[in-house]
């Protein structure tokens, strides 16, 4: 990256900043703030052209080892017809602020006040099921996430309904299109509830997480 690729993106980052400052600007075009085990973001995916970036709302899970902040329930901004959205890094001063009160409005989770751990489990268990509907890949660890965060934060009727979620999937999921390390619906149910078994080993793992990727600074809520 160019010194001035730089300097636009440390600009760019830092107006979105100010237009969500419940965030920390944690690395150049990405903000974020934890929930307890989880990371909710704002991150300004670059274009392919690298000339703008998509606003886009997400979250990531901290319950389990991996290797960056993902974009996990990602929701780019759209135009009002449901295509995505880019701001050009041209046009930027004059129109970021109304693409953050897009985001915000478009976004299933709340940018504003922080959002809930259940709000957070039932958006993951949400997908879970509109995937499926729809015919797509099985949300395997969108679901999975959503146990182990409700566990961690000691929800046990949100774990209850993850399982019982988890119960039905695996019944309609297609075998063809799980993950290819998946060994079997009873060998993945039982290490689902062996992991949710003791919370303290998942609060490990979070902290594991929070050390791992640099989060100590970002705000927790």
């Amino acid at each position: 990256m160019s010194k001035s690729d730089a300097a636009t993106a440390k600009r760019v980052t830092s107006d979105w900043g100010a237009a969500f400052p419940g965030f920390s600007e944690w690395r150049p075009l990405r903000l974020l703030r934890r929930i307890g085990p989880v990371i909710q973001g704002v991150t300004l995916d670059r274009t392919t052209a690298g000339d703008g970036y998509f606003p886009t709302a997400h979250i990531h899970a901290l319950v389990r080892e991996f290797p960056v902040i993902s974009l996990t329930l990602g929701q780019r901004m759209v135009t009002p017809s449901g295509v995505q959205e880019s701001v050009s890094f041209a046009r930027h001063s004059s129109e970021y602020q109304s693409a953050a009160r897009r985001l915000v409005a478009q976004s299933r989770l709340s940018l504003e006040e922080p959002p809930t751990i259940s709000s957070v489990a039932d958006a993951l268990y949400e997908h879970v099921s509109v995937q499926q509907g729809r015919g797509l890949p099985p949300a395997v660890r969108e679901l999975e996430y959503g146990v182990l965060i409700a566990a961690v934060a000691g929800e046990p009727s949100l774990v209850e309904s993850g399982l019982r979620l988890a119960r039905q999937m695996v019944d309609l999921w297609p075998k063809s299109r799980l993950p290819l390390d998946w060994k079997g619906s009873g060998i993945w149910l039982a290490g689902l509830e062996e992991r949710i078994a003791d919370p303290s080993v998942l609060s490990d793992a979070v902290e594991q997480q929070i050390s791992f990727h640099k989060l100590v600074k970002v705000p927790a809520v």
